[in-house]
């Protein structure tokens, strides 16, 4: 985790980066607004913003917008301040930390800011065979597919791929394709030169730039546009990109790993991907399977999450018991890991005994979702006579969503739909009035 510190927190700024360096992060500092810019527009990988509240947020976040610079900002003062920190709030901070800073607190909203945890924890065969031709393919120059499921590990695979590769000890820099808008993916790609666009009042290096030497990956590339397609084809193609406002070509020098949970071969023939990329890109192809497939990781996985999450909150570390662990086992886990991950995170915290129970295993039931009738299939039963099919779908959607605790790639996952098609529906539902689960 990459966390960018702006301005001196009324004093507990070394207090605020002790507790972030424990909880695995690494700090950078800027004493102001424009500072903290400058390192962002310098492509310094930051993940995370941690703002003065007596600073101008308002203008900061403002600036972040015009500038195409999307990152997660969370605003810092103390406990008095409670107007700034409304004020912060509008202004479009995520969370507002009350100082002097609670490790607790600070060590929640780093794990929330960071998407996966990179350890690669496994106990099944059919994940050491993924792990033995990804340890085997990755000293190479060849770009990697991984394909698979929202929410089975694609980006930890693709850190042990950079981690075992010629270039472990250049950069590895992540970019989310579907959870970036289109207006913003390219400015993050390639970058821009100072007057590229309104906003643009500096050069800002992007992930390209930012990689060169090591390791990109394009998380979820199945979800960008076919615009942004051919320029991607280019840099990987001719190994140079143009910012966007540049005069001339920059040479680049990364090794692309690339992630879909689509079917690419379905998109190329319906025209939503380009075939030429898609042969670029899957020079070599990994696909690892769903959880449900590899269930000598479910145990695993979840006594690794119960320790993590009881450090992480305080807890003693409790062990699971034999009927916790069969319902976990029985179950389908159409979220993955992700959704392991979550339910854990939930029983460490519901659980009152000397153990973790089975009554402490909260699983939402999405029979529905999963045994949905086919094309063809009849339903019998009244209970839907008199709705409208919209009315139907927007329950569907919304109730998928409040199952993957707002998550919208495993949502759009679970229904079969793109990213993009489920951002538009929500976009929708929330004009119309409809409450919308937040991430």
């Amino acid at each position: 985790m990459e966390l960018l510190i702006v301005g001196t927190l009324e004093g507990q700024i070394g207090a605020a980066s002790k507790i972030a360096v424990q909880q695995g992060g690494h700090v950078t500092l800027a004493d102001t607004e424009e500072a903290g810019l400058e390192v962002l527009r310098s492509g310094k990988a930051i993940e995370l913003v941690m703002i003065d509240v007596k600073l101008d947020v308002y203008k900061f976040i403002s600036s972040l917008e015009q500038e195409r610079i999307n990152v997660l900002v969370v605003a810092c003062g103390v406990a008095n301040d409670s107007s700034l920190a409304v004020k912060a709030i509008k202004a479009g901070a995520k969370e507002y930390i009350p100082l002097p800073p609670d490790p607790e607190l600070i060590g929640a909203v780093l794990a929330a800011a960071t998407r996966e945890n990179h350890a690669l924890i496994y106990g099944d065969k059919k994940t050491e065979a993924v792990l033995k031709m990804a340890k085997q393919i990755a000293p190479s120059e060849a770009n990697v597919l991984l394909t698979g499921q929202s929410g089975t590990g694609k980006e930890i695979f693709s850190r042990f791929i950079h981690d075992n590769s010629k270039r472990a000890n250049k950069k590895f820099v992540a970019i989310n394709c579907a959870a970036i808008p289109e207006t913003l993916l390219e400015s993050e790609l390639f970058g821009y030169e100072k007057g590229a666009f309104t906003g643009a009042v500096a050069r800002r290096i992007g992930k390209f730039e930012e990689a060169s030497g090591g390791t990109l990956l394009l998380d979820e590339i199945s979800e960008t546009d076919i615009k942004i397609q051919a320029k991607l084809l280019r840099a990987i193609q001719e190994k140079e990109i143009d910012r966007i406002g540049g005069k001339a070509p920059i040479k680049v020098d990364v090794r692309i790993i690339a992630t879909s949970n689509r079917n690419l071969d379905e998109c190329v023939k319906n025209g939503t991907f380009r075939q030429d990329l898609y042969y670029r890109l899957n020079v070599v192809n990994i696909n690892i399977p769903p959880l449900k497939d590899r269930k000598d990781d479910i145990v695993v996985l979840a006594k690794h999450f119960v320790k993590k999450y009881s450090e992480l909150n305080d807890l003693p570390i409790k062990e699971m018991t034999p009927k916790a662990e069969e319902k976990l086992l029985n179950y389908l886990w159409p979220g993955n890991v992700r959704e392991l991950e979550n339910t854990v995170h939930r029983a460490v915290l519901l659980s009152t005994g000397e153990k973790i129970d089975e009554d402490a295993v909260l699983l939402d039931d999405i029979d529905s979702i999963i045994s949905a009738p086919q094309e063809g299939e009849v339903m019998s039963g009244g209970e839907f006579v008199g709705k409208t099919v919209a009315s139907m779908e927007r329950n569907l959607i919304i109730d998928t969503l409040k199952h993957t605790l707002g998550n919208r790639t495993v949502a759009a996952n679970i229904l079969g739909i793109s990213i993009r098609t489920l951002r538009n529906k929500l976009k929708q539902y929330q004009e119309e009035g409809f409450d919308i689960p937040e991430n």
